[in-house]
């Protein structure tokens, strides 16, 4: 069998040294139907590599609770396939701009400030989980004849901490449970990160969007020897809700992919295929130098102005990226695989029934907790994705007063005796008018995405605070849970009672049921919109599309063309804040990259 090592200067395939043309696409979020094409782009772009991310938290939502995580199994082979090999990056933590950093929440829920740290019993989840994940990698290694040839071993380490036994337990878990090539570490090429990310004896690789001499140098003062590598090379970037979109000039990303090259250096580009963020996984950052102020939540779509965009159609920085790497290739490119199908036209689906979202709660809601003396988290609910009803009671006869949410995470619909009153969020959480007692108060709070990146990671979403009438703390608060994973499948909301939706629904809360015809000679890739609609999620046949949201800059969520089937399809609108007119539209797509530069530091 081929053996592969980390050499000199150079990596080497059966002693022959070997550069890495490696592109990132993460199995998780691409529809498993369409791996085979966008690995065969990848090839087409000149690579001979696909690294992925493991989101933990996507595979045991909760404890001893695993979802299909024979799918990274499955993605390797599929790689194997298209001849490419394949580097892993199990984590535990990921980043990934994924929901919590890819880390569950009842590990951060349970463990708090300890994760990512030499605790026994954080690394003791952690060894169960790797036992539960790691032999479908070990038996895919090169040595055993799969594509496996590097795995990393946790994620940009540098950038959180600095617990070299942390990182060494993690290394030695590696080994333990079979693997056997090389193991790696990556991390920002600055001082502080690469001291605090390496370990003795792995390949440190760097991070960046550009300036690669600079980079490799600060690279070469921590590691004299050994293969220079930029693990994520940052092509494009991600979107936040609410902000201006993000682009990269593709030439000067090839010209800043062709420095990397010429430094002697692998390189895997970071995203070749971006993907999206199906089923509410986006995740967030905080903004500020830090990494601790405003949330900025992710939108749904992770098309990242990858080469290949979220439709798998090749970009004009596709075929530039595609020039420089055939100078580094054996032989002649592979030619691009047959574009994916697309909708031959638009169709709309009106939605005829509707449920208020009261109704939804009660059919497929968490049981209500009893009264406690303080709100629980979504954390203390075991609550990963969904939104949380809390109701309290303003006692009274007393006047009005300032009512408002403390340690509100992430926003929040306000309903003063049955009557909105108000949406609050972590920056404005008072109401607008004051609220006289008795009376009933509802907030309905949704997570806009965990924090990925940063000291914020693993912080507690919902009411972490508490309700405050004036100045003083309303108790005796109840919580009721509604799941985004209660809807999962084609019958996720047979348990709810419909009614007719009407003429309008301008306005209305709730859940929204209707159908639509697709072109039996024209099913394929579609882009749905939701005119004048706020915010909520989107199903097509049981399949969760993701978040959408009026704050742009998305305004199309990406609907593969395997979710849809040739007649009758329905569709399925939870609608948070306010609906628009009754129907969705959906067409062939959308034009490829809208928008200008964007003012990332590359």
């Amino acid at each position: 069998m081929p053996d592969f090592t980390v050499g000199d200067d150079h990596f080497l395939l059966d002693g022959e040294p070997v550069r890495l043309l490696s592109g990132a696409m993460h199995y998780f979020r691409v529809h498993e139907e369409q791996w085979d094409h966008r690995l065969s782009m990848l090839r087409a772009m000149g690579l001979n590599c696909v690294e992925t991310y493991v989101p933990w938290n996507f595979h045991e939502p909760r404890p001893g609770r695993f979802h299909d995580v024979d799918a990274l199994g499955r993605f390797l082979d599929a790689a194997h396939r298209a001849g490419l090999w394949a580097i892993v990056r199990p984590g535990p933590y990921i980043c990934a701009e994924w929901e919590n950093g890819g880390l569950p929440v009842w590990v951060t829920g349970r463990f708090g400030r300890r994760v990512r740290t030499r605790d026994a019993a954080y690394l003791a989840t952690v060894e169960r989980w790797f036992r539960e994940l790691l032999p479908q990698v070990v038996q895919r290694q090169i040595t055993r004849g799969g594509p496996v040839i590097m795995v990393q071993a946790e994620n940009e380490y540098g950038s959180y901490g600095s617990d070299r036994v942390h990182l060494e337990q993690v290394t030695g878990l590696l080994r333990q449970c079979g693997v056997t090539v090389p193991l790696f570490t990556s991390d920002g090429p600055d001082d502080h990160m690469l001291t605090g990310g390496s370990v003795p004896g792995l390949l440190a690789t760097a991070n960046f969007g550009s300036g690669a001499r600079e980079a490799f140098r600060v690279l070469r003062r921590h590691q004299p020897g050994g293969p220079l590598m930029c693990m994520e090379f940052w092509c494009g970037w991600f979107e936040h809700w609410g902000a201006d979109p993000v682009v990269r000039d593709p030439a000067e990303a090839a010209e800043a992919l062709r420095e990397i090259l010429e430094c002697g250096a692998s390189v895997n580009i970071y995203m070749a295929h971006g993907g999206t963020n199906f089923a509410g996984w986006s995740g967030a950052n905080r903004s500020g130098p830090l990494q601790d102020q405003e949330l900025r939540s992710t939108v749904t779509s992770y098309d990242y102005d990858a080469p290949v965009d979220e439709y798998g159609r090749p970009t004009e920085k596709f075929w530039r990226m595609r020039e420089v790497l055939a100078g580094y290739l054996d032989g002649p490119l592979p030619e691009l695989p047959a574009p994916p199908a697309v909708l031959t036209e638009t169709v709309r689906a009106r939605l005829t029934r509707w449920a208020p979202l009261v109704d939804v709660l009660e059919a497929l809601g968490d049981p209500e907790t009893a009264e406690s003396g303080v709100p629980p988290t979504f954390e203390e609910l075991g609550v990963d994705r969904g939104l949380v009803r809390y109701r309290v009671d303003v006692p009274g006869p007393r006047r009005p007063y300032a009512l408002g949410a403390v340690g509100l995470r992430d926003r929040a619909v306000v309903y003063v005796d049955g009557v909105r009153a108000g949406v609050l969020t972590e920056e404005d959480g008072t109401l607008a008018e004051p609220v006289a007692g008795p009376a009933q108060v509802e907030l309905w709070v949704e997570s806009l995405g965990r924090v990925n990146y940063g000291r914020r990671l693993g912080e507690p979403k919902g009411l972490t605070g508490g309700v405050l009438h004036e100045r003083q703390f309303l108790h005796g608060v109840r919580a009721r849970a509604l799941r985004l994973d209660a809807f999962d499948g084609a019958d996720g909301v047979s348990a709810v009672a419909f009614r007719d939706a009407g003429r309008s629904t301008a306005g209305r809360t709730g859940l929204f049921r209707g159908t639509f015809e697709a072109p039996v000679s024209g099913t394929g890739d579609g882009g749905l919109e939701l005119p004048c609609w706020t915010r909520g999620f989107v199903w097509v046949n049981g399949f969760c599309l993701g978040r959408y949201w009026s704050a742009g800059p998305q305004e199309t969520l990406y609907v593969p063309g395997p979710v849809l089937r040739a007649g009758s399809n329905e569709v399925w609108v939870l609608e948070l804040e306010g609906a628009g007119d009754p129907f969705v539209e959906l067409g062939p797509g959308v034009p490829v990259r809208p928008g200008t530069p964007g003012e990332v530091q590359w």
